[in-house]
């Protein structure tokens, strides 16, 4: 059975190994989701001009990360279940978490997805949104917005076979799912000239696929369970349990999605060209946090199912080997991405202002990533083991609060390198705070466990 040898893998084999085998199709994956948006932005930037990439990117990009940002950490409650469980071999309890974060998922993208297109005007105006990108923006939103079901079934789908083990399947759905997005993107935006519009329904449609494909396999495909339509319903207690571990993982992402929200507004105010190279920037910065993020859901699905089947050691083990992976890739991406900057701005736009502003932009930010590896890899090391109170609670006087004051009270009339400065100052502190909790609560962990084992 596969998805025993998956789990045999991760609870036996050699931690490196094993960490790399789940990091790579989780990070190409990843990719190819973020793929998605970052073809919009090009087509888009090259075929229909700057205000066409500002209203794909821009304001409408940091609402929709918001909101996908702050789901996908609630999911992170079902799949430390899922995983937990599955570690433990317990059956009964991965149907009623599978079933419970699908039900979860269908819900709370249909409210969202109504909220978000009842008040895309709205919160777009909060942002400052030029009066010229209002509608094109608005259109985007309201479009995505109208499909976040799918976006929501899909990465809950993909969150649980990651959960056991299967990296796999998500990646195949995904790059078929992208392709098709880029052969819309092109029929409708470089021969139907719809613009906006046209790369919003590819985006759509492209969705509903991969949602129907993760659920077809969770359907007829997993051994270990079984997706039913007729059992899709919320388990109270499970439910409970998912939120307690979720809401602050959802809650610490979408802090991150504010606290952008807020430079973005504060950036809106620069003009339009400011606005492109923020936008074509985020997609070059975008890699980043793929590659951090993939490590970190890697890290976490590993530490869930051995903390499960109670073992320690390599719980501790596995945390530090990512750790050094992780950090080793942050410094040389960073050094890449310096020397070729103007090159990989120029892929998105060919106006020279944005580039040059682009470049302010990444040598501002770019060099601090690595403090970022901390804050993410001993949060999911933590998340995994089931706490995360504390680390969300950093996360936000770390980043949205300081970020608020910052843009709100010390930067005002500054200019942009102030402005975004922001980023690097909050992840030296976020990560100096985490670190120094994640050790704390080993010690505290170690002494828990050795009692359980004790005479």
């Amino acid at each position: 059975m596969e998805t025993q040898e998956n789990q045999n893998g991760i609870l036996e084999g050699v931690i490196w190994k094993q960490l790399l085998l789940f990091f790579f199709p989780i990070l190409i994956g990843t990719f190819f989701q973020q793929l998605y948006n970052t073809v919009d932005t090009v087509i888009v930037g090259q075929f229909a001009g700057k205000e066409a990439l500002s209203s794909v990117g821009g304001s409408s990009a940091q609402i929709i990360n918001m909101v996908v940002g702050f789901f996908t950490g609630l999911t992170a409650g079902g799949t430390v279940l899922i995983s937990q469980a599955y570690g433990a071999s317990h059956r009964q309890r991965l149907e009623d978490a599978l079933h419970t974060s699908y039900a979860f998922g269908i819900l709370g993208g249909i409210g969202l997805g109504i909220l978000g297109v009842a008040a895309a005007p709205l919160i777009l105006r909060a942002m400052n949104t030029p009066s010229e990108l209002m509608e094109m923006s608005t259109l985007y939103i309201r479009i995505y917005f109208s499909g976040l079901v799918f976006v929501f079934i899909y990465n809950m789908g993909a969150a649980i076979l990651r959960a056991i083990g299967d990296s796999k399947r998500p990646l195949y759905y995904l790059v078929v799912c992208c392709i098709v997005n880029i052969v819309l993107d092109l029929l409708l935006v470089l021969y139907c000239g719809l613009g906006v519009l046209g790369v919003a329904a590819a985006t759509l449609v492209s969705q509903a696929i991969s949602a129907g494909l993760v659920t077809w396999a969770l359907m007829h495909k997993v051994d270990c369970m079984a997706l039913s339509v007729r059992k899709i319903r919320v388990h109270r207690e499970v439910l409970k349990n998912m939120l307690q571990i979720g809401f602050p993982s959802g809650l610490q992402s979408s802090m991150y999605s504010i606290s952008n929200m807020i430079v973005q507004a504060a950036l809106n105010l620069l003009g339009v060209d400011t606005m492109a190279a923020w936008t074509a920037y985020g997609k070059i910065d975008s890699v980043f946090w793929m590659i951090n993020s993939s490590f970190g859901i890697a890290l976490t699905t590993f530490v869930g199912q051995n903390f499960g089947a109670g073992k320690w050691e390599r719980v501790k083990k596995g945390t530090r080997v990512c750790l050094g992976m992780a950090v080793g890739t942050a410094v040389c991406l960073t050094a890449v991405l310096m020397m070729t900057g103007r090159f990989l701005l120029g892929i998105f736009t060919g106006d020279a202002a944005v580039v040059e502003i682009g470049l302010t932009m990444m040598r501002s930010i770019a060099p601090a990533f690595v403090m970022f590896v901390f804050i993410e890899i001993f949060s999911g090391s933590l998340r995994a083991q089931g706490y995360t109170f504390v680390t969300t609670v950093i996360s936000v006087l770390g980043v949205c609060v300081f970020r608020i004051i910052w843009v709100g009270l010390i930067t005002p009339g500054q200019g942009l390198r102030r402005i975004v400065s922001c980023y690097p100052i909050s992840w030296i502190m976020c990560a100096v705070l985490v670190s120094a909790y994640y050790f704390y609560m080993q010690k505290r962990i170690i002494r828990r466990m050795e009692g359980k084992n004790g005479p």
